[in-house]
């Protein structure tokens, strides 16, 4: 509550920095790639990791990712990604509000799952945006110059 009320004096944003604020079901605008500001960010679920740091799994929508094996040759969602409280931190801009129903990402939540359980999986501490700048480098990486 302190926290909140010295906020302003000390110059946070009023997206809050603080994860404790983050839940699932929210939908935030966050500081989206140039042409994506229509994208919006879904906190799909949150658990805390084995080491004691709480995993934000978000979905975001809109995205304009280059894809050559989709109808349109065009990614627009991203239906899983883990983060940390620090991506949230740096990427989140307005709180629009919480969804009734969570978008599905129960497949890549397994994979990640999996991955994580075996030691070869994690969670992304950077930007949104630039998570959405890897996804598309992987993207033209895997399925070459055809993007």
């Amino acid at each position: 509550m302190l926290r909140r009320l010295l906020a302003p004096l000390f110059g946070a944003s009023s997206a809050g920095a603080d994860s404790r604020e983050y839940r699932a079901g929210q939908i935030w605008q966050y500081r989206t790639r140039p042409g994506e500001e229509r994208s919006r960010l879904y906190i799909v679920k949150v658990e805390t990791l084995s080491n004691g740091e709480p995993a934000f799994h978000l979905y975001l929508d809109n995205l304009k990712i280059p894809n050559s094996q989709l109808p349109g040759h065009v990614q627009s969602e991203l239906p899983h990604t883990p983060v940390s409280s620090q991506t949230l931190d740096q990427s989140v801009v307005k709180l629009l509000g919480v969804a009734t129903t969570a978008p599905d990402i129960s497949e890549g939540y397994a994979v990640w799952r999996e991955a994580y359980d075996a030691g070869e999986g994690g969670i992304f501490t950077i930007s949104v945006a630039e998570i959405v700048d890897f996804i598309e480098e992987a993207t033209r990486q895997h399925f070459g110059s055809q993007n």
